[in-house]
């Protein structure tokens, strides 16, 4: 079993991440609280670069994270590219290489599969509808994965199933997708194009705010928001404040289960998506 936290209240953390994060896209990160079945937001806080980022994960403090970007590898995928087959050493040598390489060894993997089975999934993938972690386009999850990970390492928190690190800062692998598709079915919320941010769009992240207030999900939580703070949610296109509160609750579920609710046995080298 994986151990859960000294604090029983820890600050909670919900990131929504960017590989290359700017002004206009920050990574966005999701504070909060939980009392009982009620998660209060306290605060959401934007990093405009990766250094700036890492130096908040860094820094000391308690508090449990669900982050949105792939902590792992489909074992598939490493075992054909013959990569090292424990965590430590495999993101040592994925993280040396440039996104350049990344993109040419996993194309590469892809051009010999079928039609339709081009990319190797991890066992999260099914029963959280993510993306695989070796795509590099439409999301760059692989990517992802390359600015992330290092962050956490050099941050030297806890990563349950993976590495031990500061039981006092935990990081766990998160997915919005899969809380928001649980409520609006495979409706859109979100766009970073300005021309796709439509009416539909702002109705679905209304429709899917309320039933987070309400508990209206399997988590059995229910979302406490100020006046402003539901605006800034409803008013983000984007989607990225919304996404990090959505990363918020699943952290928010997994305080106090045993093992952050995490099933028993996880592959070593792939990692899992936590309420997955």
């Amino acid at each position: 079993m994986h151990s859960s936290p000294i604090n029983s209240n820890p600050l909670l953390l919900g990131v929504d991440f960017s590989s290359a994060p700017t002004r206009r896209k920050p990574i966005t990160v999701a504070q909060g609280r939980r009392q009982g079945q009620v998660l209060r937001l306290d605060a959401v806080l934007s990093f405009e670069s990766l250094p700036g980022f890492g130096e908040f994960l860094a820094a000391p403090g308690v508090w449990l994270g669900g982050f949105d970007f792939p902590f792992g590898l489909p074992r598939e995928l490493v075992l054909a590219l013959d990569w090292p087959q424990s965590w430590p050493a495999l993101m040592a040598h994925y993280t040396r290489l440039s996104r350049a390489e990344i993109r040419d060894h996993f194309a590469g993997f892809c051009a010999a599969r079928p039609v339709g089975g081009k990319f190797a999934h991890r066992a999260c993938d099914g029963p959280a509808g993510s993306s695989p972690s070796m795509k590099w386009v439409n999301p760059p999850v692989a990517f992802m994965l390359h600015a992330g990970v290092p962050l956490l390492l050099q941050a030297g928190v806890d990563l349950p199933g993976l590495q031990a690190g500061d039981p006092k800062r935990v990081a766990l692998e998160a997915y919005p997708g899969l809380l928001a598709r649980e409520i609006l079915g495979r409706r859109s919320y979100k766009s970073d194009d300005k021309a796709k941010q439509t009416p539909e769009r702002l109705i679905a992240r209304k429709d899917l705010i309320e039933a987070l207030e309400q508990g209206r999900t399997r988590l059995g939580l229910r979302l406490k928001l100020s006046h402003a703070q539901r605006d800034s949610l409803v008013d983000d296109a984007s989607g990225d404040r919304l996404d990090a509160v959505l990363c918020l609750l699943q952290a928010a579920w997994a305080q106090g289960r045993p093992g952050y609710g995490l099933p028993e046995v996880i592959d070593p080298l792939e990692g899992w998506i936590v309420s997955a």
